[in-house]
């Protein structure tokens, strides 16, 4: 991804990302493409919910999976 992050922002693995936003938004990359109509998407608010909805998921998974590493 092309975005910038903060210093002390978590970052999840891009296929993660990729993964969920063409489940939920049917968005093939989140590759810049410098195209408006392959960069920009009109989005529901439930298709938002339901992404935000997983990515809590896959970081709660995350926590527990490393949480019992530590173990």
């Amino acid at each position: 991804m092309n975005h910038h992050t903060t210093t002390n922002a978590i970052t999840a693995p891009s296929s993660l990302l990729e993964q969920i936003a063409l489940k939920h938004f049917f968005v093939q990359t989140l590759q810049t493409q410098n195209r408006d109509c392959l960069d920009f998407h009109d989005v529901s608010v439930w298709a938002i919910e339901s992404a935000l909805k997983s990515a809590f998921e896959a970081g709660v998974q995350a926590a527990l999976k490393e949480k019992t590493k530590k173990a």
